[in-house]
């Protein structure tokens, strides 16, 4: 989701008379002490059932049968899309579905209806603030993993490789596979100690390498926040190569643990 264009687009929504517009902010985060039992199911009947019981008291039918138009479309998106609930719902919508934009999302949400001339954007405001693109930089050594993020969600994962034969840097596409520690040197102590005696002597230069190369990313994926991850030396080596600033940098070696454990540590 391109946060800033849906902003800009729903501020511009103003609706009169019966067909308004909807707006739902639901927590289903299975983490949440409160949602233990799947409240957020009762959360979202009471709600659309508070609406409903108001406008017919309303005696207003257009008005009335435009909110059920969006209730059933509404309960149609959440149980075709109820396997794969993350930590919360975003709906807007309209009777007309000149307004339709539902998205499930790894953000808790805060428990939110409304049924009005606009959409209420107060909360998704915060999200574009709290969750800006962000580029999460793990580093070991001769390896170094990318995994650009959006709204706590990953949008790409890809990895850097260093051939110390050729003093080059390859990508690597995709999940990174493979063990920790100097790939491609192979496992005797022998070879460990030459690789750490080259690392010692040339990391500042390789670093200087990859440093330029990540910058690139970070100013082609539109970085607003960046973290390096790793052990003390690399990631503050890595750091001080890099033209963009770092956020943070949290020593902690997590390359080879699962991208959704990462995020957790370094985003919440």
């Amino acid at each position: 989701m391109d946060i800033n264009a849906k902003l800009k687009e729903l501020e511009s929504v103003n609706r009169e008379n019966g067909n308004k517009v909807f707006t739902m902010y639901l927590n289903t985060d299975p983490a949440d002490p409160d949602q233990q039992g799947g409240e957020w199911k009762i959360h979202f009947k009471n709600g659309m059932r508070n609406f409903e019981s108001y406008l017919k008291e309303g005696d207003n039918k257009e008005e009335l049968n435009n909110f059920q138009a969006v209730k059933k479309k509404v309960d149609r998106f959440i149980k075709e899309n109820e396997q794969q609930q993350q930590k919360g719902i975003i709906v807007f919508a309209t009777a007309d579905e000149e307004v339709w934009y539902a998205e499930i999302v790894q953000i808790r949400l805060e428990n939110e209806f409304y049924w009005q001339e606009t959409p209420e954007l107060d909360q998704l405001r915060k999200l574009k603030e709290s969750y800006p693109k962000t580029g999460i930089i793990l580093v070991q050594q001769n390896q170094i993993k990318i995994i650009d993020s959006y709204l706590n969600q990953i949008e790409d994962t890809f990895s850097y490789e260093l051939d110390v034969e050729t003093d080059t840097w390859r990508v690597m596409q995709g999940p990174r596979k493979g063990t920790s520690g100097t790939t491609g040197l192979g496992s005797t102590n022998m070879q460990t100690d030459k690789f750490e005696a080259r690392y010692e002597v040339n990391q500042h230069r390789w670093y200087k390498e990859v440093a330029s190369k990540i910058d690139k990313q970070a100013k082609d994926r539109n970085w607003k926040k960046i973290y390096v991850v790793g052990e003390n030396g690399a990631s503050n080596v890595l750091t001080d190569q890099m033209n963009k600033p770092v956020d943070e940098i949290i020593q902690k070696n997590m390359l080879d643990h699962e991208e959704s454990k990462v995020m957790h540590e370094v985003l919440g």
